[in-house]
């Protein structure tokens, strides 16, 4: 018997021993995610790589371009490392492949600290790299269960968000000391040489995994694109076709979309999310009009996958607002922190790690730490206090539910960093421990969203798409980061500015409450739309 098979075996209602190596490679690969992208922000400003204007609030503005371009490659890429694995590879070979990538790309960053071309092309190499492995490192983590033991995966999705927390807490805090004392070259191959540790870490449980084979290697009659298709050119006696007109309308619109790449405002990354929003979103009601008409042509099972398929995508739709909050804690809220001062009175302030001495704009990305640092103690909080508390009381915190509030939290987290943005805009000197608050609000926000959604996205995903459903989760995060792109864009056109000025906001005031609305009308219909849908059961069977 293989080791594979042997570990199938003993797992039966255990937890599966294979799951520390997938942890710790977790832990490692994070620490170099983080590390890195913290600290990209705070350097882009203070980089000769924006040379080319010396504004300050216009180098944050590109340097806030780069860094939201950065993380819409970084979740747009699940796309293509979950098909491969699900249609030619596995999990683990795409796994390894993408991460010796991900390597190079920081070698990149390490070497190329005044090249703006050697520079970016680390930043894509990780982008692809990273993008590639997000969707799979979960959901092949998700394979080692079974019936037998599903209950226990719960827990390790906790522990890992846990784990990706405690490498994000600890690249938080060093990596800005790292930057400020010995420069960009060690700042970033320090994160390198922590991913090399992450492969080598995941390449050592290789006779250990339960590793699903691809399901897609010979073309499936009854793949979700293959039952789309059917839908959509389907033809009933006495009817239209509402659906195929309403996705040729979806084309036609990306189309249209793609063509603003060339207004300088939009760009073709811009561009080209929009256009990949406006495809899934008017494609998939069309199918969702006419998929009955695939039955009989396909089996029932395969329709009802598609039907499934499209509901999940719903409420990843309504999860994005929240991804644009949050992601903007790495860019708004350090430069926001920047121009704060740092308190040194405070009993309980860590002024040996958080000093005036290191300046603003090493401690404005130290401020990142709390994050991790939180998540680590609510999860285990959430867990083991508040959530029996609230089934005793009769209140059940379904995935879905925990979802919804979370979207809420992060919009309340805005309001009170809008707040402390107008006690700065009239010229109060604002202690940089209140960002504190919202960042707990937001963390909160996080754990009951992201936390939550690693299970809910692999229990929902059918057995021969969880691969892509995971790929499509991380994929909110691209357009999160989207909305907050275009908003810049927006902010740009001097209408838009003229408006602004006339409310007699602040910018970035008014982008904060901007943002926290967005937040608050997505948790509202995230709500509604929670009501009504059917949960699903998609673990293995033993």
């Amino acid at each position: 018997m293989s080791q594979a098979a042997t570990a199938i075996a003993d797992s039966q209602g255990r937890m599966p021993r294979q799951i520390a190596f997938i942890i710790g490679n977790e832990a490692a690969e994070r620490f170099s995610f983080y590390g890195m992208r913290n600290i990209l922000t705070s350097f882009l400003v203070g980089t000769l790589l924006l040379a080319s204007t010396s504004d300050l609030a216009e180098r944050e503005h590109l340097a806030k371009e780069v860094f939201h371009s950065f993380m819409i490659g970084t979740y747009f890429f699940p796309l293509l490392g979950g098909w491969l694995a699900d249609r030619y590879f596995g999990k683990y070979n795409t796994v390894i492949w993408f991460s010796l990538i991900y390597c190079a790309g920081h070698a990149c960053l390490a070497m190329f600290e005044h090249s703006q071309t050697g520079f970016y092309t680390g930043l894509f190499l990780i982008a692809f790299g990273a993008g590639g492995i997000k969707p799979l490192v979960v959901s092949f983590c998700g394979d080692q269960f079974d019936q037998s033991n599903k209950h226990k995966a719960k827990l390790v999705f906790d522990a890992f968000y846990w784990t990706i927390n405690f490498g994000s807490l600890f690249a938080s805090l060093l990596m800005p000391i790292f930057l400020r004392e010995y420069g960009p070259s060690i700042a970033f191959g320090i994160p390198g040489a922590l991913m090399f540790l992450a492969t080598l870490i995941f390449w050592l449980g290789r006779n250990r995994y339960v590793r699903v084979p691809p399901t897609r290697e010979a073309p499936d009659p009854d793949s979700f694109f293959n039952v789309a298709r059917t839908a959509l050119s389907g033809k009933v006696a006495g009817q239209g076709n509402p659906g195929a007109i309403v996705a040729g309308l979806g084309v036609a619109l990306a189309l249209g979309a793609l063509s603003l790449s060339f207004v300088p405002a939009m760009g073709f990354v811009k561009s080209a999310c929009l256009a990949l929003g406006l495809l899934i979103g008017f494609g998939g009601y069309g199918i969702s009009l006419q998929l009955d008409r695939a039955r009989g042509k396909h089996a029932d099972a395969a329709v009802d996958g598609v039907r499934a398929v499209l509901r999940i995508v719903i409420v990843f739709a309504l999860v994005t607002p929240f991804w644009s909050l949050f992601d903007q804690k790495a860019s708004t809220w350090v430069l926001q922190g920047q121009k704060m001062v740092v308190p040194t009175d405070l009993w309980w302030w860590p002024s040996w790690l958080i000093s005036a001495e290191g300046g603003a704009r090493a401690a404005a990305s130290q401020m990142q730490a709390i994050n991790p640092l939180l998540v680590m103690l609510l999860i285990p909080f959430n867990n083991l206090l508040l959530y029996p508390a609230l089934r005793r009381v009769g209140l059940n915190p379904t995935p879905l539910r925990r979802m919804g509030f979370g979207i809420a939290i992060s919009g309340l987290s805005w309001i009170v960093a809008a707040v402390l943005q107008l006690y700065m805009d009239a010229g109060h000197p604002m202690s940089l421990a209140w960002q504190v608050v919202p960042y707990v609000l937001l963390t909160f926000g996080e754990i009951l969203v992201s936390a939550t959604a690693l299970e809910f996205a692999y229990s929902q995903a059918p057995h021969a798409m969880k691969g892509v459903i995971m790929a499509l989760w991380y994929l909110t995060s691209t357009f999160g980061n989207l909305w907050v792109m275009l908003t810049n864009a927006a902010v740009r056109n001097p209408a838009v500015t003229s408006h602004i000025a006339g409310t007699g906001l602040s910018e970035n005031a008014f982008l904060m409450f901007f943002f926290a609305g967005f937040a608050f009308v997505a948790a509202a219909a995230f709500a509604l739309y929670a009501r009504r849908y059917p949960m699903q059961d998609h673990y293995r069977a033993a």
